[in-house]
């Protein structure tokens, strides 16, 4: 059993003893201290948003939650089956002073979570999450008496809300994707992604929609994350020549990966670098992706003549850059994408409106277009701890021996040489150091890494 407490929220595997799981007094026990985190830090707090994705755990969970909520004064907002995005935006559109999101994102069914947003829809910081950690494991919170019980209210509009949001905004062309007569296929992996991606591709005027996964059962086809190794099924459909386009989304909908037309991924860090292109080419700007994401946004965003600047890694540390240098467009190379015109979040519906946007304006294969940007290869080692190994004096020593490269070190240390790079991160959930490289051959971004891992190894 697994139960990982984190800035972003509280996730485990469902079930287990207490502390060991996300066991059902877990989840009361972390709403309650949110709870508590809220109406200390916004006294005449009054409602917070619930949404969840299809987990089969969902249910049980959302009836923990919402029941807590109001057993601490607070009244809930129940948007039922809705995605990441769309909970955050449901936050500011009512109004609300909080909300709690039920998934564990791309873990496998047998885990589910409580992301956990503030009055804006955003993910807390490292310090407000810090506090709601600290509130739960001293219990240092008081549930209401009977009068002032919160109460639960229900809004299933949210969905086709979001799905208006995307539609009407000024880079989203209806009319042009119409026109183009797209085939699409959609991999939702059984999840509330099978509910609104359809649901948004017929916003958008695509009438040919094949739907592979989209019952939103919660029982996951395939391992949820949206990588290569699993989204076989698609890819065959794809080689069939069944469809013009693959879009594939995590249980919650905040990642998107992209299939060719002939089958082959596009690759999910080339989503946030051609919706940025076709961002960049009508509102100039800067850019923002996290210190492992690849490089082509940075060289997409040179060529546009606009400025790329570079996060730690998680969402909320993205976020935090892009309103630093008032980016246009951000996000993750996980297939996530922030565009600020409408939520600072990662949201696969925007990502999924802009991109159709883009290759119909095109009008070329989606493997032509991927030809357009800059070719690099991401690769991913990893480096086994001991006890004993001190994980910061060993990052600062790899830092100082490469001192005559470009460094950073926001976030472990990552280098910059002029052909690739190599980013090192010590883990917050094994005892491992990630090393992730990249350059423009798998083989080249094998030897950078390779060349940094010998050192290391060195200097163990």
């Amino acid at each position: 059993m697994s139960l990982i407490k984190s800035i972003s929220g509280i996730r485990g595997t469902i079930g287990g003893r207490v502390g060991e799981g996300l066991s059902g007094v877990d989840i009361v026990k972390f709403t309650a201290a949110y709870s508590e985190f809220i109406k200390r830090n916004k006294p005449e707090a009054r409602k917070i948003v619930v949404g969840k994705d299809a987990r089969l755990s969902g249910h049980m969970v959302e009836h923990l939650v919402t029941g807590t909520l109001m057993s601490m004064g607070l009244d809930v907002i129940n948007i039922g089956l809705a995605s990441t995005p769309t909970t955050e935006v449901a936050v500011t559109g009512l109004g609300a002073d909080g909300g709690i999101i039920l998934t564990a994102s791309h873990n496998p069914k047998q885990w589910n979570a409580l992301k956990l947003l503030n009055e804006k829809g955003e993910f807390l910081n490292d310090k407000e999450g810090k506090e709601i950690i600290n509130i739960a494991e001293k219990e240092d919170y008081s549930f209401a008496e009977v009068e002032k019980l919160g109460k639960e209210y229900k809004d299933e509009t949210w969905n086709m809300r979001h799905i208006e949001m995307v539609t009407k905004l000024p880079l989203v062309d209806v009319e042009a994707i119409r026109k183009a007569d797209f085939c699409v296929a959609v991999d939702a992996v059984n999840s509330v992604g099978g509910v609104v991606i359809p649901e948004l591709l017929k916003a958008l005027g695509v009438n040919k929609v094949v739907e592979l996964n989209c019952e939103a059962t919660g029982n996951f086809a395939h391992n949820p994350e949206p990588i290569p190794s699993n989204l076989t099924d698609i890819s065959t459909l794809m080689k069939d020549g069944k469809a013009d386009v693959g879009f594939v989304v995590d249980p919650d909908v905040d990642r998107l990966a992209i299939v060719m037309e002939n089958g082959d991924m596009f690759v999910e860090e080339y989503t946030l670098v051609a919706v940025a292109d076709y961002v960049l080419g009508h509102t100039k700007g800067s850019t923002v992706s996290n210190l492992s994401s690849s490089r082509a946004l940075a060289d997409i965003t040179a060529k546009h003549g606009c400025s790329y600047s570079a996060s730690a890694v998680g969402e909320v540390n993205v976020v935090e850059k892009m309103k630093a240098t008032n980016a246009v467009i951000g996000g993750e190379g996980n297939g996530g994408v922030i565009y600020p015109e409408l939520h600072y979040g990662r949201d696969a519906l925007v990502g999924v409106a802009l991109f159709l946007t883009l290759l119909a304006k095109k009008g070329k294969k989606v493997s032509d277009l991927k030809k357009e940007y800059p070719q690099y290869t991401i690769v991913k080692n990893k480096i086994e701890l001991t006890p004993e190994i001190d994980v910061d004096r060993l990052l600062k020593l790899v830092k100082d021996n490469y001192k005559n490269e470009k460094v950073t070190d926001i976030d472990g240390v990552k280098i910059d040489f002029p052909e690739g790079w190599v980013h090192l991160r010590k883990s917050n959930t094994e005892p491992i150091v990630r090393v992730y490289s990249e350059a423009s051959t798998p083989e080249r971004a094998e030897e950078l890494a390779g060349s940094v891992m010998d050192i290391i190894t060195k200097l163990k």
